[in-house]
């Protein structure tokens, strides 16, 4: 497992970069230096939840 450390910035300028990233593992994502947020695979968020339903059919609601 490879852990990959990249700002905000570095996300929004290269979202691709990040998401092949997450294939090999979590992707930290800093805002002006500090940790805010981290970006898995759907299979690493599936192996760390045991409430996602079995078919992994479950709709995530998308807006505010």
């Amino acid at each position: 497992m490879t852990i990959t450390t990249i700002s905000s910035r570095e996300l929004n300028q290269d979202v691709t970069s990040a998401k092949k990233a997450a294939k090999s593992g979590p992707v930290f994502i800093t805002d002006r230096g500090k940790f805010a947020h981290v970006l898995l695979s759907i299979e690493e968020y599936r192996r760390f939840t045991t409430s996602f339903p079995g078919d992994y059919s479950y709709e995530f609601a998308v807006g505010g």
